[in-house]
C-alpha cells in the first residue's frame, strides 16, 4: 500500500488521532478494576485532537480524515 503525502495540518490531525486511540487503548488494556471502567479520555487530548482536525479543515469530514489515516497509518 502506497504511503499518502500528507500536509503539515493533515500529518498533526493524524498524529493527534493517534495518540487519542493510543491513550484510549491504554486506559482498557491496563489492569481489571473491581467495577466497570469508566470511558476516560483526558479533555487536553481530545481537544488537541479537534484542534488539529479544525486546522486541517478535516472537521466534519470523517470519511476523508479516515481515508488519510489508513493511508497513511494502516495499523491505526
Amino acid at each position: 500500500m502506497a504511503t499518502a503525502v500528507l500536509t503539515d495540518p493533515e500529518r498533526t490531525a493524524v498524529q493527534a488521532y493517534l495518540r487519542l486511540l493510543h491513550t484510549v487503548r491504554a486506559a482498557f488494556d491496563g489492569p481489571a478494576a473491581a467495577g466497570p471502567r469508566p470511558a476516560v479520555v483526558p479533555p487536553t487530548v481530545l481537544a488537541e485532537a479537534e484542534r488539529a482536525l479544525a486546522g486541517a479543515g478535516l472537521a466534519g469530514n470523517e470519511e476523508e480524515f479516515f481515508r488519510l489515516v489508513g493511508s497513511w497509518c494502516p495499523e491505526g
